[in-house]
């Protein structure tokens, strides 16, 4: 069997080193015509480190992320709404690491090269087309490339091409009017230097959280987001050349200035990062198939997500391993299709989960019942509530602690 995999992201990586590990071969095309450490901070979750781990990756991952030890629901003024360990602290055998998805997207990049050789990852490499027959497809690229296999896997990310060739009529991406601005930057460590803040409400919010170690004992490189509702989600998202692109003090700090966290100026971190991003939230409607013969769709091409939750990279993760597994089987029409069985409605859950909120919807309840702050937060929500709306949806995302 020969596996074609459009897109070397986070999805896309995983997949291909899941197949070699099972003996089946692959390659990797790439658009991009270099692999760098693009964008900032991201979470991944144990459901999905269990399975980088299964590959051999724990060790490297380790020695480039924070083991996320606890995570805080907070108000604007820094007031404790809901706390929860994670990771091994949670009891799992495995941790959830803050990681920069540069160096997540590294490690998976070197293991790939390495263990399936450069021939087999290649770059510059965009796809352009399909077309598929008894015995096979035929995938063409770009810059006039051709290649041929029993299975093509569209990991092509959100703006992907596959996907618009499966569903040319797809509503397109949907923007909820809220704008992130997103940086990173060596800073002292606050409350151990491995606990993760979500604080504020849908409207405003602010994240935060270390990914990396420090250029000292003292620092870690932390990251942060601001969110904000800045516009009408029932308008056309920003055109494509607006995202990820410079922010500016002047117009994320009227943000920031609502929140006070006792234990972080995060005035202070945001004007000092030389650097951000902004981008719109985005994603968009789940789809009513992915597959269609000897092709399908993984990831941020099958199921782009509300950043909410921690869940995109680790879903892309799952689609992977189980994609792999399926097609060890040696049936590939056959394992596409219950591939898609499995994983499409388990991704169309979150996605709708993460639009209402998903676990941080914590937040939201309590702004919206007590916005000026609170004395108790038994006075404002039952504790059985805040952890049926956590617990819940880390069941349906399927990272909830053992039992």
């Amino acid at each position: 069997m020969q596996v074609l995999i459009a897109g070397g992201g986070v999805g896309g990586l995983t997949l291909a080193l899941s197949l070699q590990e099972r003996g089946i071969a692959c390659t990797v095309f790439e658009a991009a015509q270099e692999i760098r450490p693009l964008g900032v901070g991201i979470n991944t979750l144990p459901h999905a480190i269990r399975e980088l781990a299964a590959l051999g990756l724990l060790p490297a991952l380790d020695a480039v992320a924070v083991r996320t030890r606890e995570l805080r629901y907070l108000n604007r003024f820094g007031q404790e709404i809901w706390v929860e360990p994670r990771g091994t602290w949670a009891g799992h055998d495995v941790p959830q690491f803050s990681i920069h998805r540069g160096h997540l997207h590294e490690v998976l990049w070197q293991a790939a090269r390495e263990r399936l050789g450069a021939a087999a990852v290649v770059t510059g490499a965009r796809l352009a087309g399909f077309a598929q027959d008894e015995a096979g497809v035929t995938a063409t690229f770009a810059d006039g490339r051709i290649a041929r296999g029993d299975v093509l896997i569209g990991a092509d990310g959100i703006h992907s091409v596959l996907r618009s060739a499966l569903h040319p009529d797809d509503g397109g991406i949907r923007w909820n009017g809220i704008q992130m601005w997103r940086g990173a930057i060596d800073w002292p460590a606050y409350e151990g230097g491995d606990t993760m803040i979500v604080a504020g409400d849908m409207t405003e919010k602010l994240v935060l959280y270390p990914i990396a170690p420090g250029a000292t004992p003292g620092t870690r490189l932390t990251n942060w987001v601001v969110c904000a509702q800045i516009g009408d989600p029932t308008r056309p998202p920003p055109r494509r050349e607006d995202w990820s692109r410079p922010g500016t003090l002047a117009e994320v700090l009227p943000h920031v200035a609502r929140f006070r966290i006792p234990f972080l100026d995060v005035e202070a971190l945001v004007r000092a990062t030389p650097e951000f991003w902004e981008y719109p939230m985005c994603d968009r409607d789940p789809l009513p198939f992915w597959t269609q013969g000897r092709v399908t769709l993984l990831g941020d091409a099958a199921h782009p997500m509300y950043p909410v939750g921690s869940n995109g990279a680790s879903q892309a993760v799952l689609d992977a391993r189980c994609l792999a597994a399926l097609l060890g089987g040696g049936d590939p029409v056959a394992a596409l299709a219950a591939y898609e069985a499995e994983r499409l409605p388990k991704t169309a859950e979150i996605v709708r989960s993460n639009r209402k909120g998903g676990p941080e919807r914590v937040v939201d309840v309590v702004s919206e019942r007590a916005p000026d702050g609170f004395d108790r937060i038994e006075d404002v929500i039952a504790r059985e509530d805040l952890a049926a709306i956590a617990g819940g949806y880390a069941r349906m995302a399927g990272f909830a602690t053992p039992r």
